[in-house]
């Protein structure tokens, strides 16, 4: 089964293509990818993952299918809200 796990910074982004068995999960596709030797700072453990966008609750039961595409998250910096507020502010300053 073909699947794809990707990451990005802002700086550098990866797509990492691999055949994976039917039955593997999201979290068991992005240690077999080998993702966190190219991206160090990712805890395969504790991060957010999603399929195409939608968030997986619970990526180590989560069974893939052929042709999707695991996400890695990286923590937000700022709430999006809180972003909108500060930038609504400097344009009335």
């Amino acid at each position: 089964m073909h699947v794809e796990v990707a990451y990005a910074r802002p700086d550098k982004q990866e797509i990492v293509p691999l055949d994976v068995p039917d039955g593997t999960t999201a979290l068991e596709a992005v240690k077999l990818s080998g993702i966190t030797s190219l991206f160090p700072e990712v805890d395969p453990e504790s991060s957010d993952m999603g399929i195409f966008g939608k968030v997986v609750k619970d990526p180590a039961a989560h069974e893939l299918r052929e042709g999707d595409r695991v996400e890695l998250y990286r923590p937000l910096k700022i709430d999006p809200k809180q972003a909108r507020l500060n930038r609504a502010k400097k344009k009335t300053a």
